[in-house]
């Protein structure tokens, strides 16, 4: 299921599905580990004796954030029990604590008696094995702890803080379903202790005047010892947590607005869906620099792995749509993250966790009994590129002196070795992950990074270095005119494979990645062969349903829908591959006229979001369903760009200032 509503700080990030259930916890970074596995975290209303959990029939929902900010803002209504639900769900700004605030109100005009129960269905550290969850007097909550991770599970009414009943036990144990079966009388065990594979609930009860509403608000803290969740705790009854959740909801809302963009060429729609894909992006982020990709753990159902993982190539595009909205400090520490993992060498391997160490691979090391590079080239020249926009726009000077030699000299003079004998890239894997050649991205990515290398190093005096890297680009670029681009199709290939004789194999398969073509400065987006292909791409790519969009490529497997018409439907509909015809028909525009054909592709994203603004990595081409991973961080930057993108262009043809930073 989509996680439609992602709320985090950086360091803990909470994950809930589109039944309004949390089935994801993440901490201490973003990504990992993650202590639920996607296991379902139960919220249940008792009323009267009547008792049903949010997921059951009977309720209505509408899940949707706050303005400009990272607090929830839910209603739920069930007319059996008679009650309405407004839940506002936030983690703290500052600390590890995630809050949960539940206004119940009386929909049948008597005096009710209500209790909340809150399920927990830990696996601390992504292991269920040896876990204790014990009712600790001290607070009145639940904590859940193993080695040096604990969490603390409390909360409060409108008179006392502290759990009003609760239970501990051990589920998927035998018959042992949960604790969460005790909470459907309405009545807690209040067992004090468990160990092995466990969970527990905790309750609140609350009484409604006719008409009236009554208000508990739940937290967990997060620690690495009984003492920090203490102090945590401690820190929310000090406070209050109505002071805490005031104060996140205004620094976000603070940071998602600092720059004061001027959106008035689009529609009001696309302004606020560009402002929630900055928070929601800001959620994928960790402390220590890492852009994750995505965080939906019900992708191992389908892959056997998460994409909780930072990607270079992902996180240099993101770090791009960061830049233009002014964040850089975001971009700053994903850049020093980019330094600690790069190899000696001056390239990427495929893919870290958020620590720095490196993740799961499908990348051999070895093919046909030759040692090979297990990498994705484009993914070490789009750092380069991108931190050459990020250097542009904010000119942070002492920031890029530590960052040079790494990240620019180290890159490029591996780029330039490289090469086959015409001046192409060797053989990589694509940026799809799918095949292993030469690729139009990879190649248009790595002139656009060699010619970022050359203006750093013409920048601090390095000329010898600036025209090697700038002849270099200068090749490649020949070179891939002379060996991709066929007159006879009037198309770039998408992938040329060596023959041991000479020459190449070209792959003609159109693909949405030939965005690379005019995105990272290979060519300008009017050049006669950027036209022809881009055209080509629009008349095979595009979507003919209901839904409309961009395929990936030309018949796409990856989470193919069993009943495609591939003349009508060549892939699923992906919100980057729209967005790079956007993108493209931006840079080309000399009109307000030709600019206005990219807005319409704006809000067919916006048309896409969930009702919350999550977007996805793809769509179900006739229902409309979200596939994939959801939210796709990269999704959520590839509109970010594009529409500060139209901004820009806006500026460049009317000589009105929407606030955008120019020179990126």
């Amino acid at each position: 299921m989509p996680r439609n509503l992602p709320v985090g700080n950086g360091e803990m990030l909470v994950a809930f599905d589109d039944l309004y259930r949390v089935r994801d916890l993440y901490w201490p970074h973003v990504g990992m580990p993650n202590h639920t596995c996607g296991h379902l975290q139960r919220f249940g209303v008792w009323v009267d004796g009547h008792f049903a959990w949010i997921e059951g029939a009977g309720w209505t929902r509408d899940l949707r954030y706050c303005d400009d900010s990272l607090v929830t803002e839910v209603q739920l209504r069930n007319e059996r029990l008679g009650v309405a639900l407004r839940c506002r769900d936030t983690v703290d700004y500052w600390s590890p604590v995630f809050f949960r605030e539940v206004t119940v109100t009386d929909l049948h005009d008597r005096q009710r008696d209500v209790r909340l129960f809150f399920h927990q269905d830990l696996s601390i550290g992504e292991n269920a094995i040896g876990d204790t969850v014990n009712y600790d007097p001290q607070t009145g909550g639940l904590i859940h702890y193993k080695d040096a991770t604990y969490f603390l599970f409390n909360g409060c009414g409108s008179r006392s803080y502290g759990a009003d009943t609760w239970a501990t036990g051990q589920k998927r144990i035998r018959d042992a379903e949960g604790t969460w079966r005790d909470a459907e009388d309405g009545v807690l065990s209040r067992n004090p202790i468990a160990q092995g594979s466990v969970d527990s609930t905790i309750g609140f009860s609350l009484s409604l005047l006719a008409g009236g509403s009554s208000t508990v608000t739940y937290w967990i803290c997060a620690g690495k010892d009984y003492d920090a969740v203490k102090a945590l705790d401690d820190k929310v009854r000090t406070k209050t947590p109505q002071r805490m959740m005031a104060r996140t909801e205004a620094y976000w809302r603070l940071w998602a607005t600092k720059e004061d963009f001027d959106f008035s060429p689009l529609p009001k729609e696309v302004r606020d869906l560009f402002v929630r894909s900055e928070l929601i992006v800001r959620t994928q982020i960790d402390h220590d620099g890492a852009i994750i990709a995505a965080n939906d753990y019900d992708i191992t159902r389908f892959a056997g792995d998460t994409y909780s993982y930072m990607w270079p190539r992902d996180g240099a595009l993101v770090s791009y749509a960061l830049v233009l909205a002014g964040q850089s400090e975001l971009s700053q520490e994903f850049f020093r993250f980019a330094q600690r993992v790069i190899e000696s060498a001056g390239y990427f391997l495929h893919k870290y966790h958020p620590t720095g160490t490196m993740a799961s691979s499908w990348h051999p090391w070895m093919l046909d009994g030759k040692r090979i590079l297990p990498i994705q080239q484009d993914e070490t020249a789009l750092v380069v590129w991108a931190l050459r926009r990020h250097f542009r726009t904010f000119r942070d000077v002492e920031f890029i002196r530590d960052l040079y030699n790494p990240l620019v000299i180290d890159p490029a003079t591996w780029m330039l070795r490289y090469r086959d004998s015409n001046g192409l890239p060797l053989p990589s894997w694509d940026l799809w992950e799918e095949r292993r050649g030469v690729h139009l991205f990879t190649v248009c990515a790595t002139i656009g990074a060699l010619k970022a290398a050359s203006e750093f190093a013409h920048e601090v005096g390095a000329l010898d270095r600036a025209s090697e890297f700038r002849e270099g680009a200068q090749r490649m670029k020949s070179a891939l005119l002379a060996h991709m681009w066929s007159p006879e199709r009037n198309m770039f290939a998408r992938m040329a494979t060596s023959r041991p004789e000479g020459g190449y194999d070209l792959d003609f398969t159109l693909d949405a990645s030939a965005c690379g073509l005019f995105a990272f400065d290979a060519f300008d987006a009017t050049d006669p062969q950027v036209v022809a292909h881009m055209h080509a791409v629009r008349d095979r790519l595009w979507v003919h349903t209901n839904i409309g969009g961009m395929a990936r490529y030309e018949r796409d497997p990856y989470h193919q829908v069993e009943r495609y018409d591939f003349g009508r439907v060549p892939g699923n509909p992906w919100i980057i591959s729209t967005l790079w015809y956007a993108q493209w028909l931006i840079e080309k525009a000399q009109t307000e006229t030709e600019l206005s054909e990219a807005k319409h592709l704006l809000e067919w994203t916006c048309a896409r979001a969930s009702p919350s603004g999550v977007l996805a990595e793809q769509f179900d081409p006739y229902s409309g369903d979200h596939l994939s991973v959801s939210p796709l961080t990269w999704s959520h930057a590839a509109f970010m760009t594009t529409v500060l993108k139209y901004l820009q262009r806006h500026t460049h043809l009317t000589g009105v200032s929407h606030g955008v930073q120019a020179r990126a």
